[in-house]
Order: C-alpha cells, then structure tokens, then sequence
C-alpha cells in the first residue's frame, strides 16, 4: 500500500473517533460502546415501568394481577401498550385487575381496547371495562354500552346505566327508560338516576329566590340590650 494511502485511511479512522467523541460528549445521554452504536439510556424509572410490563407476561397469574396493579399506581403512560395487550390474558382476574390499571392511567388511546372487552366472557371484566369507559367519556362506546343495558348480568346492566348517564349521549334514553321495567329493583334505581342526569336533573343548587324577603323588618329589634361586660371575676 502506498505511503499515501496509509495516510488517507489513518486520517478517516482518527476522524471518526473525534466525532465519535464529540457525540458522546455533547449528548451525555448517549452510550458509548465499541461494538455497539450509541443509544438512548433509559432513566431508572422507565427501566423500572418496562420490568413491570414483562412481568404481565409472566406464567404465574399472580405476578401477573400484581404487575398490573403496580402500573395502574405509577400512572406512567408507558405502560398503556402492555396493558393493552395484556387484556388478552387467560386469567380473568388478571384481565379486571388490567381493565383498572388502565382506568387509572386514563389514557384514551386504551378506549378502542376497552370496548373489545366489553364482549369478555366474565361479567366481572366487562363491569369493569364499562365503568372505565364510563369515566373516559369515550362516544365511541355509545351503542355496545346501550347494548349491555339487556345483559344477563344484573351488575352489568347496573354499570352500563349509570355509564351512559356518565357520557351523556340522548342516543341511550330510549334504552334507559324500557329498563325502567327491569325485573331487578337496583337497575330500575339506576335508570331512573341517569334519566334525571339526562334530563338536566343534576343540579342540586337551584337558583334562589331573588327576593326571599321583599319586606324585611329594617330593625327587627329597635332596642337591642347592650353586650354584658364579662365578669373577670367569676372563675
């Protein structure tokens, strides 16, 4: 090989460490590794959300229940997607501790997958799922919650009530009012709880009076005594 050419390829190499190090240097984020290329470091907290998120994957179902309720405490949106997939667990009371956790993170990207649930075999799931829903708000879950307000579940046809009540949707009156001849005396509570909020019938502070009094006494006790001077001497 040529002097020169030795020349050109120890100048590239030095010039990609310098560069390589002047990376490093001014993103201290990064790692560096001689076999691998820089990365983004995770920070304590993110590593600790994602060893959550493997353990809703874990072959015993109770680590699994607890993982779902350590990620639905941290509330860290990181954890949403697992959580999503998680629904999918053979355990159902992995499935109800999952459908929580994602209420408590609040996140609406978990909407879609709640109304999924809302079809799951154990009525436990799918009151949950319907009282998530219910406190997202989410429209999109207007009809298959009108649609459980026949389901053979007394609780589930109780949660789905109150949730339309929640989202307040004119679509679901018709529904809440047939169930107001529902065999079970709770339901019937229920509808008629929600027919009130969609009425308007929430407002528990009407507006006064604007004149209670039109003809108050200007004095009502024109010789009033005179405040006692305490007795400092009584003990």
């Amino acid at each position: 090989m040529s002097p020169l050419a030795v020349f050109i390829r120890t100048l590239s190499r030095c010039s990609a460490i310098t560069l390589g190090v002047a990376l490093v240097i001014t993103n201290p984020t990064l790692e560096w590794s001689g076999s691998r290329p820089a990365t983004a470091q995770k920070s304590p907290m993110e590593a600790a959300i994602d060893g959550l998120i493997t353990a809703l994957k874990d072959t015993d179902a109770g680590v699994r229940r607890q993982a779902a309720v350590a990620l639905g405490q941290r509330g860290n949106a990181r954890a949403v997607p697992g959580l999503i997939e998680a629904l999918k667990d053979s355990d159902a009371e992995v499935r109800v501790r999952v459908v929580i956790a994602l209420a408590e993170l609040d996140d609406q990207r978990a909407a879609p997958a709640l109304v999924q649930t809302l079809k799951d075999s154990d009525p436990r799931v799918r009151t949950r799922a319907i009282i998530a829903l219910g406190e997202l708000g989410d429209r999109s879950a207007i009809e298959p919650l009108i649609s459980l307000v026949n389901d053979a579940n007394v609780d589930v046809r109780k949660r789905a009530i109150l949730a339309l009540a929640e989202i307040e949707d004119e679509k679901a009156v018709p529904a809440i009012t047939a169930a107001l001849k529902d065999s079970d005396a709770g339901v019937r509570r229920a509808a008629v709880h929600a027919l009130s909020k969609l009425a308007g019938g929430d407002d528990h502070n009407p507006s006064p009076h604007p004149n209670p009094n039109p003809n108050p006494n200007p004095n009502p006790n024109p010789n009033p005594r005179p405040n006692p001077q305490p007795n400092v001497w009584r003990y």
